[in-house]
């Protein structure tokens, strides 16, 4: 549960960035600067929920390929929450600094729903 929680901390960061920092007018962020680091800020969110429920890799680096590989025989919109998640917080966001306020959005709500999932699974685990 405590993974759960620091992933939320790690979300509620993300939409403060984008609120004070990035600048919306007219449904677009000014600042990419801070676009870069709140989309970055939720998707390290989404690893540290995953990485609390998944568990260690074994040798070498945790990879995108690694997070899909684990998720695909659990759920298959768990997958896809991730796939959405990492192309639009990491790759969207992160890297490129996509500055619409609607892809942000639909970035975090992802997000959401793959934490949601992991404390709804824990929940049960711990019942």
């Amino acid at each position: 549960m405590k993974t759960v929680l620091e992933a939320r901390r790690y979300l509620d960061n993300a939409r403060e960035i984008l609120r004070e920092k990035a600048r919306k007018e007219d449904g677009y962020y000014l600042d990419t600067k801070y676009v870069k680091m709140a989309g970055h800020t939720a998707y390290a969110g989404v690893l540290v929920a995953l990485d609390g429920f998944l568990g260690k890799k074994g040798k070498g680096r945790k990879d995108v390929d690694w997070y899909k590989q684990q998720l695909s025989p659990l759920d298959k919109k768990l997958l896809n929450a991730f796939i959405s998640a990492y192309d639009t917080l990491h790759l969207s966001m992160s890297y490129d600094g996509n500055p619409s306020a609607s892809v942000a959005t639909a970035g975090l709500t992802e997000a959401e729903k793959i934490i949601n999932w992991i404390e709804n699974r824990i929940g049960t685990a711990n019942a």
